[in-house]
């Protein structure tokens, strides 16, 4: 099944083209159908692959000859590894879920044919980045991804709100893409070559070795890493630069990548506002493409992580610091979909955080479950929106007699967000901070610590205030049909059980993807920061019962946190910091360029202009037409000459 991997990718793509040739034919069932039924058939052919890859092993990448110049060869195909299959499924199996969802919550859209030819070109974008086997065709596919989302947060173009979103997550990941590009030209300047397989050839993972927490926190731990080409006696003649300062600026580079597309302070601005599309693009991007994508590209590129101590450690505060600012920004906001988003944000925050400390398997392992829990709170949060047709939370109430299903699940994905055991984000979410703590990083701990008290607060605040209390709307709330709820009650279980597959006294996940040797760190079962964690999440929960569950009290303790609530309601002013020093100074260089483009340069070429045609004008008048005139003005201009000739000799 490996050898027939692309596959995968193609269905999506498949569907794609057919809308885009019948789409006006179709009709919406069909147009949904088709899309539904190649992202399955794909989801069946993953969990094979996956399956195949854990019994034999990954095979070695598939490639064929793209292009040739000088030495070098470039290459386009696919490769299967533990990490890629895992992805596979776990896109698939939530884009499934999600286009599923959206035959009902986009009916009768005027557009709906169209939106669901984004969709599939942004799980082909997806999957094809998954699959990808050099770096050159990972970025074509990571630029896809942008793309895509672009689209599909601008689909409602027409709202102003919604199209600003969709440019300021273009704008704001470029940034980053910027910084991955240059990663991957210093990356082939250094190793010759695109390819994953022959940059990191004997690397720690190809070899098997094991990295204890020490090791990679202990300087250079990366022997097989040689630059060859452009190396003479240990120094880059290039940049002059040790081989170590080299790898850690290009892992560097390559995580400015990741931080825009994961959105990771300070590139996290964009996310929140791309809640301005539909609810299951949302759950798309949230779940498991887009922002998986630069969690992904630290894990694809992780060798070169694990090289440089100094890359790691900004992973990891990064990654730390994200998760508990995002957090404390969810504490009080009032759209449902944005405290989700910024629940996004924050969980992000933890998977680098794990990755940053050598934690492979952890932050994966929560990569995962994220995805479940996530796309879930999405699409009950899409069947709250699609019920009453409202996102203020403080509009809502009520809802827990009404719409039980949606209650239901949407509590399931709140317990696993809040990291109750034994639902999935507890298992995962232990182990980043278990190994966070063991690896010494005992500041990164409090913060993720004090991040997912937050977290609890934050997602039962939505639950009491959208379930409980009583109705603020006049709207007959009810459940969706039979498309929305089976998506809902399908990832409500993954969300419940899937945290087991890498329990400490199963840790099946941890075997598949250290199925060439131990990867990182592995904390292993600490029960008394599991144990910790756990009362952290009931503490969280009984607070935001304590705030939420009564009519007034969040009242009372928005006035008691005074400017504290301001900070975290206006999101820190971040947002506007960049609008002040970073926007306004563009805004105000292009008006000085504007200035000097329309008054000097255009001045100076109409200054020119002027002086042609009033050359030409003046040169007109000696052009009459009549023999006498010339005759005249050749005997005049004659006797000049000769008066100037007898001047010159001295007669006169």
């Amino acid at each position: 099944m490996q050898t027939h991997a692309w596959i995968i990718p193609a269905l999506p793509l498949l569907a794609y083209v057919i809308l885009l040739i019948f789409g006006k034919r179709l009709r919406e069932t069909v147009a949904a159908t088709i899309s539904v039924l190649a992202i399955l058939v794909g989801f069946v052919l993953a969990v094979l692959v996956m399956q195949e890859v854990a019994t034999n092993g990954p095979i070695v990448a598939t490639t064929f000859n793209w292009l040739s110049f000088g030495a070098t060869t470039i290459t386009v195909g696919f490769s299967v590894t533990s990490l890629n299959a895992l992805m596979l499924v776990v896109v698939t199996l939530v884009s499934t879920l999600v286009l599923l969802f959206s035959r009902a919550y986009m009916h009768k859209d005027d557009r709906f044919v169209r939106f669901y030819q984004y969709l599939n070109l942004f799980v082909f974008a997806m999957l094809g980045l998954v699959v990808s086997p050099n770096t050159l065709q990972f970025y074509i596919f990571w630029e896809l991804v942008g793309v895509c989302s672009y689209l599909l947060v601008g689909f409602w173009y027409y709202k102003p709100e919604a199209a600003a979103a969709a440019k300021k997550a273009f704008i704001v990941t470029r940034i980053g893409d910027v910084g991955l590009f240059i990663g991957i030209i210093l990356l082939y300047l250094g190793t010759g070559t695109f390819n994953f397989n022959q940059m990191f050839q004997g690397s720690p993972v190809s070899a098997g070795l094991g990295h204890s927490a020490a090791a990679l926190n202990g300087g250079l731990a990366m022997p097989w890493f040689h630059l060859h080409g452009l190396m003479f006696a240990g120094w880059h003649p290039l940049f002059g630069m040790s081989p170590y300062g080299f790898v850690t600026l290009c892992a560097i580079l390559v995580f400015i990548g990741a931080v825009g597309k994961s959105a990771q302070f300070p590139l996290h601005v964009w996310l929140p506002d791309a809640m301005e599309g539909p609810t299951p693009v949302s759950a798309l991007i949230h779940a498991a493409t887009m922002v998986a994508a630069g969690v992904y590209l630290v894990g694809r590129m992780y060798p070169l992580f694990l090289a440089s101590s100094g890359a790691s450690e900004t992973v990891a505060i990064i990654g730390g610091f994200t998760a508990l600012l995002a957090a404390s920004i969810g504490l009080t906001q009032r759209d449902i979909k944005r405290v989700i988003a910024y629940s996004t944000v924050s969980q992000l925050g933890y998977m680098m955080m794990a990755l940053g400390v050598g934690a492979y398997v952890s932050g994966f392992f929560h990569l995962m479950t994220h995805a479940f829990f996530k796309a879930l709170l999405f699409l009950a949060a899409g069947s709250i929106i699609h019920a009453i047709d409202t996102q203020d939370l403080f509009q809502m109430g009520g809802l827990r007699k009404k719409m039980p299903l949606t209650h239901i699940t949407f509590l399931a994905g709140a317990l696993a967000l809040s990291g109750i055991p034994p639902f999935a984000g507890f298992w995962s979410k232990d182990d980043i901070l278990s190994a966070t703590f063991d690896s010494g990083h005992y500041v990164l701990y409090a913060m993720g610590l004090l991040a997912a008290f937050f977290t609890a607060i934050y997602i039962f605040r939505v639950y009491f205030l959208a379930f409980g209390g009583v109705a603020k709307t006049e709207k007959h709330a009810h459940e969706g049909g039979l498309a929305m709820k089976v998506p809902l009650i399908v990832l409500a279980i993954l969300a419940t059980l899937a945290g087991f597959i890498n329990a400490p006294f199963w840790p099946e996940l941890g075997n598949f993807l250290q199925d060439r040797g131990p990867i990182g760190y592995d904390p292993g079962a600490n029960y008394p920061l599991m144990a910790m964690s756990a009362i952290v999440g009931l503490l969280g929960i009984w607070v935001a019962y304590a705030v939420y569950s009564k009519e007034g009290r969040a009242e009372r303790m928005a006035t008691r946190m005074g400017v504290l609530y301001k900070l975290s309601f206006h999101k820190w002013y971040v947002d506007e910091a960049y609008q002040f020093s970073i926007v306004w100074l563009v805004m105000k260089l292009a008006d000085v360029l504007n200035f000097i483009d329309r008054w000097i340069v255009d001045g100076i070429v109409k200054v020119i202009g002027e002086v042609a045609y009033l050359g030409g004008v003046s040169l007109k008048y000696s052009n009459t037409g009549q023999v006498q005139t010339y005759g005249l003005v050749t005997l005049v201009g004659l006797l000049l000459l000769v008066a100037a000739a007898i001047g010159i000799g001295g007669v006169l």
